[in-house]
């Protein structure tokens, strides 16, 4: 039999915590309803009490919805050892599950609150005793537990001896600075684990020093019996455990263990959380940042389409993703046509390569090229390959200086001999096209008129690499379109005059 593991997201309060993160009363709101009936938490964590009076609004909404559907005591609230206060917060919100705020350390006691153990333990009675009147269900932190563990064990074994004597449901343990290994986590948790077999423990781990998820591990091989996360693993200083990363971790590593938790929800909250908070996700975090399923290097795509071989068992398809094949200068052949086979396009391998080589040119510009630009570059590539390049636009400068007309500088080369000019116009590809006349002028060549000018973006696409710039031309009665393709908008009208100047 698999053992059930607990998990209680702590997004909306300790999540909240966050520098410059705050949810609005129709975010809390949404969130709640997502994390119990989409993303399968056992619990959520929702406010701390006597906050302000949002997040008593906050509260009351999320109750009233969670009580219409059985949900109320997946519903916590944050409360304070206060003579009652936060207990009358709770009626007024409507919650029926406190989290009691108690310290977990003696140093914490002695300097924070100055009190002594009986007159602390004293007070957490009355205020457990008072919430049960009210029919009102107390699990109890034990603030900086782990540096109690570490320096006043005697303390905490006092402190959980009276627990156990207390009807409440869990306790539950935070490294509330950060502080622990994943050795002192198992040793820690394993101890009181057997000291108190009848007690729930809940492992509340932070991230300062990028250990949370070990941490986690380990707590869970200890025999902790619920965890708390929050989404993108959001929290105050370096945030708490992550998450879509613990609940791979548990699905892959910890088969004796149980959760309830959807994968395929994980990366539709992480980034409903991310939008709402501002907060944006770091492209390389596991599971939900955007590069996470983006293979690179054109050996791995390759490897990727002979048997898997770049595979691990973190398929992004667990979490409601796809793999995708990044496009630049290591991309290779393999990248490009994993691209095209979603497309739907297709390329003999000389046209292939025509592309390949030009994706290679864009990444050594540092430019990104994604899945969208691709038409766009084929259509250039191939475009440029419909006609003798007989003219060549060796060099030019642009320059657009307040208060001054805009002018140009260019040299072309034309059939092999060299021709430099420079104009003013009333911007810089007007100018360039100036410079341009001036030169085919002395030639006594007359230049087509340009009838119409446009610009787009490749539609979907999320980079900034690419513009098509499609110029009209006529001549005579005779009408036709060049395109030019490059990052700068100006580059790729120039890069569309200088087919026209070849074509004519």
């Amino acid at each position: 039999m698999k053992r059930k593991i607990e998990i209680m997201d702590t997004t909306l309060r300790d999540g909240e915590q966050t520098s410059g993160v705050s949810f609005s009363v129709s975010e809390k709101l949404t969130l709640a309803k997502l994390l119990l009936e989409e993303l399968k938490v056992d619990r959520i964590e929702v406010a701390s009490a006597r906050v302000s009076n949002g997040e008593l609004l906050a509260v009351q909404k999320i109750t009233n919805w969670a009580a219409s559907h059985n949900f109320i005591n997946k519903i916590e609230v944050l409360t304070f050892v206060d003579n009652g206060v936060s207990i009358k917060w709770m009626q007024d919100a409507g919650a029926k599950v406190q989290n009691l705020l108690t310290k977990g350390s003696l140093n914490h006691l002695t300097h924070q609150l100055k009190k002594t153990p009986e007159q602390h333990f004293k007070e957490i009675e009355a205020t457990i005793l008072l919430a049960q009147k009210h029919q009102i269900e107390t699990n109890v932190y034990l603030e900086d537990w782990s540096n109690g563990m570490r320096n006043s064990l005697e303390y905490v074994y006092q402190f959980l001896d009276f627990l156990s004597n207390q009807p409440i449901k869990r306790v539950l343990l935070p490294d509330t600075l950060g502080i622990l290994t994943h050795t002192e986590t198992f040793a820690y948790i394993t101890d009181l684990v057997k000291k108190y077999p009848n007690l729930h423990f809940d492992f509340h781990g932070h991230n300062d020093y990028d250990l949370s998820v070990a941490n986690v591990m380990e707590a869970l091989k200890a025999g902790c019996h619920g965890l708390h996360l929050t989404v993108n693993g959001m929290g105050e200083r370096a945030g708490n455990a992550p998450m879509a990363s613990v609940v791979a971790v548990i699905n892959d590593f910890l088969p004796d263990i149980e959760i309830a938790l959807k994968e395929t929800s994980l990366y539709t909250v992480s980034r409903l959380v991310s939008t709402f908070t501002g907060f944006g996700i770091p492209a390389n975090k596991p599971i939900v940042g955007e590069n996470v399923f983006t293979q690179t290097a054109g050996i791995h795509a390759d490897g990727d389409s002979k048997k898997n071989l770049y595979f691990n068992d973190l398929l992004p398809e667990r979490f409601g993703r796809k793999r995708q094949y990044a496009l630049g200068k290591t991309s290779g052949k393999a990248n490009i046509l994993k691209n095209l086979q979603e497309l739907g396009l297709t390329l003999n391998d000389d046209d292939l390569g025509k592309v390949t080589l030009r994706i290679i040119e864009l990444g050594d510009k540092k430019e990104k090229v994604t899945k969208e630009d691709l038409p766009y570059i084929i259509s250039d590539v191939l475009d440029s390959g419909s006609y003798q390049e007989k003219v060549i636009i060796k060099s030019y400068v642009l320059t657009h200086s307040k208060g001054l007309k805009p002018s140009t500088t260019v040299a072309v080369e034309i059939e092999k001999e060299l021709f430099e000019e420079n104009a003013q116009g009333d911007g810089q590809y007007d100018a360039f096209m100036n410079a341009i006349n001036k030169i085919y002028k002395a030639k006594k060549i007359e230049l087509p008129k340009l009838i119409d000018y446009a610009v787009r973006i490749p539609p979907g696409s999320n980079s900034d690499a690419l513009c098509e710039t499609i110029i009209t031309w006529k001549k005579a009665d005779n009408e036709f379109k060049t395109r030019g393709l490059d990052s700068d908008q100006t580059v790729s009208a120039i890069k569309a005059t200088e087919k026209m100047l070849n074509i004519i």
